[in-house]
């Protein structure tokens, strides 16, 4: 039996973020928000898997484009909400295995820490339920009805709730039966399980801890994620084409006579996007990193090579804001590639294809590459420091 599951809610339908893609699927920093939220539980301790709730219809996609592509190990299900989040907790809970606790929290909340989620589990271990929460900054004032009387609450009495909420798998079962019976609604799960009777313990949060809900809030958090130098790198490499050699751009066989001659799979335009990444980094280039008088990169993926420098950068809290990278080939017609290339390399570096931009050109048949001799790469690329999943809060 697992000790804690969480249930990761992103079935809402983002009406206050506006025009666009909802809001759990926004780009954050070149990924989606959604995807970040899964990262946290991904490396926190305290949980051992997550039942991923969506919308309707948008199952499949979110496995393969969210789950898959950011490699969400810890996802053991993904399964469709209801039209409220009430419907859509309880869905999820109906795929939970057995387990002590169940943690419920946002999808769009993507700056709670592995510590403050390991608090609210233990707290909910020795009182049955508990939430993360901070007290409010600003004085609360409240008008009932709508309109009418106004009185100022006692600020030091009152919590602003976060997620994730934590509770013992029974005492969150019932809540949910004795609201279903008795056709209560209430705005999160705690206060159904205050209704049926439990108390619900407070565990400190943190203000960093935002749900993301309006455009403001996407800005606010793009200046969390994005604060410090925007980091610079440029790369450039060519290799010569040759007989009996096979093409491989980006990680895809391209069809050609010739391929680029080189001690890995010459890989000319992932050597340059390596090249423009350890540059922003600050950390060589890739003779340094990969020397071409090494056995062990004789006829290497230079896929596999950009996993080491993704991996790297991962650890140091940088990731790709940006690239930008240009083929010059005269030969072969390289257009029906390219979003392939784009997709790979998105995938090594955990980002979302829309961040690499690929594109291709001719030399009009001068120099080197005109004349079919070889192939060229330039990249340039942005990277910018993030908060590391369970790091410190901010």
């Amino acid at each position: 039996m697992s000790e804690t599951l969480a249930i990761v809610v992103a079935a809402g339908r983002s009406s206050r973020m506006g025009d666009g893609p909802k809001k759990q699927y926004r780009l954050l920093a070149g990924r989606p928000v959604l995807s970040r939220t899964l990262e946290v539980f991904e490396h926190a301790p305290a949980v051992d898997g997550v039942v991923l709730v969506v919308a309707p219809g948008e199952e499949e996609w979110c496995r393969r484009e969210i789950v898959s592509r950011f490699g969400s190990t810890k996802v053991t299900a993904v399964v469709a909400g209801g039209e409220a989040r009430q419907d859509s907790v309880r869905a999820g809970l109906q795929v939970v295995g057995p387990c002590a606790l169940v943690l419920v929290h946002d999808g769009v909340r993507p700056f709670v820490t592995a510590g403050q989620v390991a608090a609210v589990a233990e707290a909910a271990r020795e009182h049955g339920a508990a939430t993360l929460a901070v007290p409010p900054k600003d004085t609360v004032k409240m008008s009932v009805p709508p309109g009418g009387p106004v009185s100022t609450l006692p600020r030091e009495h009152l919590w602003l709730v976060q997620t994730p909420q934590a509770f013992r798998r029974d005492v969150l079962v019932e809540a949910h039966r004795w609201a279903r019976e008795q056709g209560f609604v209430g705005t999160d799960d705690t206060s159904l399980a205050e209704a049926a009777g439990y108390r619900v313990r407070m565990v400190p949060g943190a203000y960093t801890n935002i749900k993301i809900t309006t455009p403001e809030d996407l800005a606010f958090a793009e200046a969390l994620l994005g604060g410090g130098p925007v980091l610079v790198g440029f790369g450039y490499d060519v290799h010569r084409l040759v007989d009996d050699r096979k093409l491989v751009l980006g990680g895809v066989e391209v069809p050609y006579r010739q391929g680029l001659l080189g001690h890995s799979d010459a890989d000319v335009l992932v050597h340059a996007v390596m090249d423009a990444l350890l540059g922003a980094a600050g950390a060589g280039d890739i003779g340094r990193w990969f020397p071409d008088d090494d056995p062990a990169y004789r006829g290497v993926s230079s896929l596999d090579l950009l996993v080491r420098v993704a991996v790297f950068l991962r650890e140091r809290g940088l990731e790709a804001a940006n690239l930008d990278a240009v083929l010059v080939a005269q030969a072969p017609r390289l257009s029906p590639f390219i979003p392939q290339m784009q997709d790979n390399m998105a995938r090594v570096l955990g980002v979302s294809p829309e961040v690499v931009n690929v594109k291709a050109t001719t030399t009009e048949g001068l120099g080197f590459t005109g004349s079919g001799a070889g192939i060229a790469a330039y990249a340039v690329t942005t990277l910018r420091r993030v908060v590391l999943p369970g790091g410190p809060v901010l």
